[in-house]
């Protein structure tokens, strides 16, 4: 594994903005929050800002947690800290369930040290949560806004949480509460519309492809048939990114299943059996959201009661019921085959010390950048926008929330060959660069 750069100096993100060299938390606090700082001055700054809000920010983190979540929330501290029009930031712990119980803390006297350790600890610092607001909630909310000055709320998630941050939105609107909320994207699923791709997805995609790398070896060594379950309810980025590890014209995974392509279980059985023929073994990446012809997925057909979210999203990684019953398929009809399944469920979310440097520095980015928007904008959700040309590099934009807000995308046709079981070399091409390096490996001559 490569060698991580220093915590206090992460990788720039290509293509983004310039940015000036930044003070010290303690001085800024000195030259913009101290008692010797005329309000007067800072709300004649404000005014030079579009008429930006003076007053304090909320910071919340929503859904699923990921390797690289906590550098976004780093990145919205240190912007929000050097910013005039931003007095204090505050923290809200499970998200929209703390702005309910008014369970906020302070962040902007964390020490910086401190920050920049928790932007390397996986996981959402705050403590997240999954839960759709109603407009009673809302004006619940606006409440605790109320009570701590509350101008800007930037809410860290994916699809759902982006539905979370427009209802909200929305309320305000209705109610003419003068609060900015923007929308800071993370999820590994890598199934945000409109943004060419996901924080946190590139460090998950490199934990998954290290992983095949490793169970591709292993059942080099002990040859069988091997079953992965991997992520990914409606989309299958994340299981496509088990081919980035591929070195050798015979390595695995052999045979890669989408939830964009229909499954069938015969035709499944045919797969494994023909490579078995060839290689006299088999590695298989399927995700948790492969579904029938009918859109029924096999995880829920296998659940005896299916677990939903406040969203509405059914439990799919919660068991090994699907590995389980696709092992059983292929033992029943290759008698004696030596077959086994694994089912990666929330280990590929938070895998600590794993991750893409790349996607770590884009994390922070969107995190510094939300406070930008969100100056210049009542509210909408950060984007990534990847540069044209061969060397890698992204922009940050600010779309719409109701572009993002609650659907999501699938891969493109392009990245699933033909016969619906593996990946194409432009899904490598697409993905390489946010997996970043993998960890190196090699074959003894001769074998």
């Amino acid at each position: 594994m490569a060698t991580r750069r220093s915590a206090s100096q992460p990788k720039s993100l290509t293509g983004t903005t310039t940015r000036t060299k930044r003070p010290s938390a303690a001085s800024k606090r000195g030259k913009t929050r101290g008692t010797n700082a005329p309000k007067t001055a800072v709300k004649a700054r404000a005014r030079q800002l579009n008429d930006a809000p003076v007053g304090n920010a909320l910071i919340g983190q929503s859904g699923g947690p990921t390797v690289v979540i906590n550098q976004s929330l780093v990145g919205v501290i240190e912007s929000a800290v050097a910013h005039p029009n931003i007095r204090h930031v505050y923290g809200a712990r499970h998200g929209v369930a703390g702005i309910l119980a008014d369970d906020l803390l302070r962040l902007d006297n964390q020490p910086r040290k401190l920050l920049e350790t928790v932007a390397l600890t996986p996981a959402a610092a705050l403590g997240s949560v999954r839960k759709k607001p109603t407009r009673e909630e809302c004006l619940a909310m606006f409440e605790t806004f109320r009570k701590h000055d509350i101008a800007y709320l930037f809410y860290i998630g994916g699809n759902d949480s982006a539905e979370t941050a427009n209802i909200v939105l929305e309320c305000a609107k209705a109610e003419k509460y003068p609060i900015r909320v923007i929308h800071v994207p993370k999820t590994i699923d890598n199934d945000l519309r409109v943004t060419d791709h996901c924080p946190g997805f590139g460090s998950a995609a490199k934990f998954v492809a290290q992983a095949f790398m490793g169970d591709d070896l292993d059942n080099r060594s002990l040859k069988g048939v091997k079953i992965n379950v991997v992520m990914g309810r409606h989309a299958g980025f994340l299981t496509a990114a088990s081919v980035l590890g591929r070195r050798e014209p015979d390595a695995g995974p052999h045979l890669v299943y989408v939830p964009e392509v229909v499954f069938d279980e015969k035709k499944f059985v045919a797969d494994v059996k023909r490579v078995v023929k060839r290689y006299g073994r088999c590695l298989v990446a399927v995700s948790e959201g492969v579904h029938d012809k009918r859109g029924v997925t096999l995880a829920e057909k296998q659940a005896k009661r299916a677990e939903r979210d406040a969203h509405g999203n059914v439990q799919l990684s919660g068991s090994g019921a699907l590995g389980d019953h696709l092992a059983g398929l292929v033992k029943a009809s290759m008698k004696g085959a030596r077959v086994r399944a694994d089912t990666f469920g929330y280990l590929q979310r938070s895998f600590a010390g794993v991750y893409s440097e790349s996607d770590a520095a884009e994390a922070r980015q969107v995190g510094r950048d939300a406070v930008k928007f969100a100056i210049s904008s009542r509210g909408g959700t950060v984007v990534l926008k990847r540069k044209p040309g061969k060397r890698y590099g992204c922009t940050t934009a600010l779309a719409p929330l109701s572009r993002v807000a609650k659907f999501t995308k699938s891969m493109d046709a392009r990245f699933v060959n033909k016969a619906g079981n593996d990946i194409t070399p432009a899904f490598v091409r697409y993905a390489a660069p946010l997996a970043g390096e993998l960890h190196p490996t090699a074959l003894l001559r001769g074998l």
